[in-house]
């Protein structure tokens, strides 16, 4: 699948929440409930599964067979094996529970009253599974679930004043509708039959969630640290939400990561070395621990100028990823782009260019290499 597109799906369908609605009645009334669902989200992104875990036994109690009990539980187990991969373990309960919450949501027709939160919960699942299917570029899956997923989200438009969660995926469309197409031409004939959107428009409503929204909060912030990183190129407000998301949730490795990476580009490498001084104690998290190995090869490479130092650490990082195939090509291109730079340097022009083709190969956004 493209790399290009696969980032425009994530960001249009991503949304990994629960919801607010059920079959015959509704959450959002209850505020006990969305007092638990609201903790129980936290203690997802800040890892603390056992916590985590009483909560959904409680929602379970309260809404049996509730689509929002097989969002949840999909949600946990996302994140108690990041990164998931094809090959775990955990593959077939993830997608069990969240084509379970489709059906349900799609089992019979709504009164105006209930389709806003049948609407919630259908979007959230199919945007949990997007996620899956598009970080481990299993194209044969991406493209009929995002086929049949778009209709829901205009149908977002007609709610988001009512709720601002809503706000996130009419803002995230505003905004890519236009982007997209201006970074890759060849997709302009297509984005022509889809409604126009407003870029400005997108970022305002995503700040309007980032702010207010009960459930949403922290995914909001995530893709706008996301946008202006990759795509505004101001690494500066980047920062400022990676910061946010890291104070919030210091546990969260994908955080801390977006927040180095960020760091890096600032060449703020102090701050970057004592997050990973930090790093080196805290995290199991194989994935992370590559990635560290990674960062480690810039700080030798950048702040030491220590080439030799940094080449065992791109290298020892290189080695860890592949363990991650599709999940850590990130992270292996720029483990090659600093080969490349340190083979150049040294006048190994051959192997410089071999590492640099292997990055180019890797990386979906190539100019962002840490050169």
């Amino acid at each position: 699948m493209n790399s290009g597109l696969k980032y425009f799906l994530i960001a249009v369908l991503l949304i990994i929440s629960p919801v607010k609605g059920e079959l015959n009645s509704q959450i959002l009334g209850d505020s006990i409930a969305i007092s638990l669902i609201k903790s129980g989200v936290d203690n997802i992104y800040e890892l603390r599964f056992d916590s985590a875990l009483t909560i959904y036994e409680d929602l379970c109690r309260m809404y049996k067979d509730h689509p929002v009990t097989y969002l949840y539980h999909g949600l946990m187990v996302y994140w108690q094996n990041y990164p998931l991969l094809p090959s775990s373990s955990s593959r077939e309960v993830y997608e069990e529970d969240l084509r379970k919450c489709i059906h349900l949501c799609e089992k019979k027709p709504y009164s105006e009253e209930h389709e806003a939160e049948a609407l919630f919960a259908n979007l959230c699942a199919r945007g949990l599974l997007l996620l899956f299917y598009s970080d481990n570029k299993m194209s044969v899956n991406v493209i009929p679930l995002a086929t049949g997923t778009y209709k829901y989200i205009m149908r977002a438009f007609d709610f988001n004043t009512i709720y601002s969660d809503l706000y996130y995926f009419t803002g995230l469309y505003s905004y890519y509708r236009e982007e997209y197409p201006l970074i890759h031409p060849v997709y302009k004939p297509v984005a022509a039959l889809f409604p126009p959107g407003d870029m400005a428009k997108g970022l305002k409503e995503l700040n309007i969630c980032g702010n207010t929204s009960i459930i949403l909060r922290a995914e909001a912030r995530s893709i706008l640290s996301w946008i202006y990183t990759f795509y505004e190129k101001d690494c500066s407000v980047a920062s400022g939400y990676t910061a946010s998301l890291c104070s919030s949730f210091p546990s969260n490795l994908y955080f801390k990561s977006l927040h180095i990476k960020n760091l890096f580009l600032l060449k703020k490498y102090d701050e970057v070395e004592t997050l990973l001084d930090l790093s080196e104690t805290e995290s199991q998290n194989r994935y992370y621990r590559a990635q560290v190995k990674v960062f480690s090869g810039i700080i030798q490479e950048k702040k030491y100028r220590n080439n030799t130092s940094a080449r065992e650490l791109y290298q020892a990082g290189l080695n860890e990823l592949a363990e991650f195939t599709e999940f850590g090509q990130e992270y292996s291109a720029y483990a090659c782009f600093g080969l490349s730079r340190i083979f150049e340097a040294s006048g190994n022009r051959a192997e410089g260019r071999k590492y640099h083709r292997k990055a180019m190969d890797m990386a979906d956004f190539k100019e962002i290499n840490f050169d």
